[in-house]
């Protein structure tokens, strides 16, 4: 969605999109907003107690089948096992979703890792279709003034071109651009607490030849996974960079991590669009 500056002061339900890699201060923005009677849509928590909530479950239970006492309770249905998934805990779609390696620390087989990925990117892709329907919802249901789409880091590697159409025809859409000083903290923070993200297959299947050449590996079972993890960050934060910014100048608009830092209210946020759209 484009628009004037005019045009946006004029748009009485606002309906935003922010896109950006984890870390660059979209889920903090959007929180942020929601004080200020904006409703809150997380990609990833509209994934995991959605779309990703009974493959989740499922991985629970087979693993506390595996423990007697557990066994026992969960084939007699004397427990009940459910998510407890927040936007600020999202600890249970991280799990499931996994890293690649060695099982004995904890990674996943090639397959089994692929499959998840699969299931990841179905249920991102049904999560930002929902984005229409909750903006409704967030108006005559639970009567919001405006709408803050806080879309999972992983958006621009769906290659789905529906998706970003509808976001485009519904949001005005915002990719937080990271600073170079931003680029290389996200990047060693990464490193310092690897965790799993969602790869495009391509990308996936290139970047593990490379690194399985490197390392001298024959087998992913050999993989320590956290390795895994510090060493394709970077390779996928720089994969994604121009991704996001095709996205933004086709359909949206750029920001910077930098001037979002500085934004405390909803004054700041509108104040920092409208200068956005007046460059335009």
């Amino acid at each position: 969605m484009k628009l004037s500056v005019d045009e946006f002061r004029r748009w009485k339900q606002k309906s935003i999109t922010l896109l950006g890699m984890s870390g660059v201060g979209k889920t903090r923005l959007a929180c942020l907003l929601r004080h200020h009677h904006w409703f809150h849509f997380s990609g990833d928590y509209r994934i995991g107690t959605r779309y990703l909530d009974e493959p989740i479950l499922d991985h629970i239970k087979k693993e506390l089948m595996q423990i007697p006492i557990m066994k026992e309770l969960l084939r007699s249905d004397s427990i009940q096992i459910r998510n407890n998934i927040s936007v600020d805990n999202l600890s249970p779609v991280s799990t499931f979703m996994g890293k690649l390696g060695d099982p004995e620390k904890g990674g996943l087989g090639l397959s089994e890792f692929k499959y998840r990925q699969e299931l990841h990117r179905q249920a991102e892709i049904a999560a930002m279709k929902d984005v229409p329907e909750f903006i409704e919802k967030a108006h005559y249901i639970y009567g919001y003034d405006h709408f803050i789409n806080d879309a999972g880091g992983s958006l621009c590697e769906l290659d789905d071109p529906e998706i970003i159409k509808i976001l485009a025809e519904n949001t005005l859409i915002l990719y937080i651009k990271a600073s170079k000083q931003d680029e290389e903290e996200l990047i060693n923070r990464a490193k310092k607490y690897p965790k799993p993200l969602y790869y495009r297959e391509a990308f996936l299947d290139e970047q593990l030849a490379v690194y399985m050449k490197e390392k001298d590996l024959q087998f992913v079972a050999l993989i320590e996974p956290d390795d895994f993890a510090r060493w394709v960050f970077p390779r996928l934060f720089y994969s994604r960079i121009p991704r996001y910014e095709a996205i933004a100048k086709e359909y949206g608009y750029t920001i910077t991590t930098e001037e979002i830092g500085s934004i405390n209210d909803e004054a700041g946020f509108l104040g920092l669009v409208e200068n956005v759209l007046g460059k335009k």
